[in-house]
């Protein structure tokens, strides 16, 4: 049986490079080409088109875009939507994005379709910095993951019945009040794989994973698509909890101070969001550049200070505060189960066409 989850997650701390920021990545001693540095022949600022999801975005302005227009002589275009809407400017070729972020579930069909271009990773020094589950998640040729989140479920302890511990709880322990991902969103297929596991087995297998959802599926308020739709319904005790990104969970802790979240003692799953450089770009270089920035230890340590981002830098330290809501260490990083995306994309089709038909139809 073909297992949905890939190997080799164990993570390999090699010894740590001293922190390359993008300033030091940008300059040499026999100068740069035009690309590199941002000069046009006039002088001007070179335009670089970057595709995001717009949250957090004053954070990106201060932090991560203005320092990098700086060093680099840059004007930095941002376009902003989701996921899908985003990759489908780019399929359809109706926008000139030179970098883009996208959860790996996404970037692997971008790179399936051919629609991004190879990394040269020696332009991309902070590559060493990053654990090794981040370097490459869907291949040495295309962009690292600049984030690791994890997926787990939260939960109202006064609205469950004990203590949540396992994705097997999901059944147990709630009683019409659990909001479950879509099957269309960035969770969707890894609640295929926790079913799956939810009946014992170790191996991936479809038909019981599905069987098994449908057991659940009277006990489902909401299988929601967008997170702030199960953060309202938490805070209006509509629903009990379910599986969520850990990075909201402040934002669940807000409206119910005593909320928990969980990492399920069968795995919690890393979601990563990757940065990639858009095939076709006229900037290759600078946007190498930004994807170096991009894993500086001075902007992931901003990210994760400001709670915006779980850091990937392995030279980020963060004391216990600042780590609450944050996916943070080699211990957490180590344990997460992560999928194989190439395989989901494959059947993401069919499990769709199934889940509408026989479970959320």
């Amino acid at each position: 049986m073909k297992k949905i989850m890939t190997t080799g997650l164990a993570l390999a701390l090699t010894s740590m490079l001293a922190a390359c920021g993008a300033s030091n990545a940008a300059t040499n001693n026999t100068g740069t080409d035009n690309a590199a540095t941002g000069n046009t022949a006039s002088g001007e600022p070179t335009e670089l088109v970057i595709s995001t999801w717009g949250f957090s975005e004053d954070f990106f302005k201060e932090a991560v875009y203005a320092p990098f227009e700086k060093e680099h002589n840059v004007k930095i275009v941002v376009e902003i939507g989701n996921n899908a809407e985003r990759l489908n400017k780019i399929r359809q070729g109706s926008s000139d994005v030179d970098v883009v972020y996208l959860s790996d579930y996404y970037a692997q069909q971008a790179i399936n379709e051919g629609l991004f271009d190879t990394i040269d990773s020696s332009k991309i020094p902070n590559l060493q910095n990053i654990y090794d589950i981040a370097k490459a998640p869907l291949g040495a040729e295309y962009g690292p993951a600049y984030t690791i989140g994890r997926l787990g479920i939260a939960y109202n302890p006064a609205l469950t019945s004990g203590e949540v511990t396992a994705w097997s709880d999901l059944w147990t322990k709630f009683d019409k009040n659990l909001a479950m991902p879509a099957i269309t969103a960035t969770a969707g297929p890894m609640v295929v794989d926790a079913a799956s596991l939810a009946t014992g087995s170790s191996d991936f297998n479809e038909d019981t994973a599905f069987t098994k959802l449908k057991e659940l599926d009277s006990n489902v308020v909401k299988y929601y698509s967008q997170t702030s739709e199960y953060v309202n319904m938490f805070g209006q005790e509509e629903i009990a909890g379910g599986p969520i990104m850990e990075m909201y969970f402040k934002d669940l802790q807000a409206a119910v101070p005593d909320a928990k979240f969980v990492a399920p003692s069968e795995g919690a799953y890393a979601v990563m969001n990757t940065v990639n450089v858009v095939k076709g770009t006229d900037n290759k270089e600078l946007a190498e550049e930004f994807i170096n920035w991009q894993l500086s230890e001075e902007v992931q340590d901003a990210s994760a200070k400001a709670k915006v981002d779980s850091p990937v830098n392995m030279n980020v330290m963060l004391t216990p505060e600042e780590a609450v809501g944050v996916t943070y260490g080699a211990d957490v990083i180590g344990q997460l189960r992560k999928l194989d995306m190439s395989f989901v994309n494959q059947h993401i089709t069919e499990w769709t066409d199934r889940f509408n038909r026989e479970i959320g139809g």
